[in-house]
């Protein structure tokens, strides 16, 4: 099955979100499905992508919960913003955020996270120092985001990907 399928996962995610992107079903996108399911993990194995080892599934609900909630909170507050509800002057700005996590994985997952919150924008990331440039729309307090990051992303990923 490795020979002929690498990474079936993968193969089958591919096949779904081909005919999900090209209704309606017909037999030539059904053959594309397939076709793109079954040679695209070959590129995959020559790249060699390390193997993933997720833990703490409960730690990955919990981020869920709070990127959710994150989420939802950052799009009231840039609405605020953009339909000037919000009293004072708006400041946008960078935070330059420490980052001890390493794991190309966790870091991924923390750029979707930071950059699919609205308001917010993952700018710079510095391997040799692991420092995070962000910028972000409305910059209050500096250090609440150098905080908020830390405890509700990075910690959780680096229990998910260590």
């Amino acid at each position: 099955m490795n020979r002929l399928l690498p990474y079936p996962l993968l193969s089958l995610g591919l096949f779904a979100t081909w005919l999900l992107l090209n209704p309606p079903l017909t037999p030539a996108t059904g053959l594309l499905a397939v076709t793109v399911g079954w040679l695209v993990p070959f590129v995959m194995r020559a790249l060699r992508p390390e193997a993933v080892r997720v833990r703490a599934p409960g730690v990955i609900l919990g981020l869920a919960g709070h990127v959710l909630v994150d989420v939802v909170q950052s799009n009231i507050d840039v609405a605020k913003v953009i339909l000037g509800l919000r009293r004072g002057t708006r400041r946008t700005g960078f935070v330059s955020i420490p980052l001890d996590l390493r794991s190309p994985y966790g870091l991924a997952v923390l750029s979707i996270i930071l950059t699919a919150t609205p308001g917010t924008l993952w700018i710079q990331y510095e391997s040799n120092t692991g420092r995070l440039l962000l910028h972000v729309l409305d910059l209050v307090d500096g250090d609440a985001w150098v905080r908020r990051v830390k405890d509700r992303y990075e910690r959780p990923l680096m229990e998910v990907f260590s």
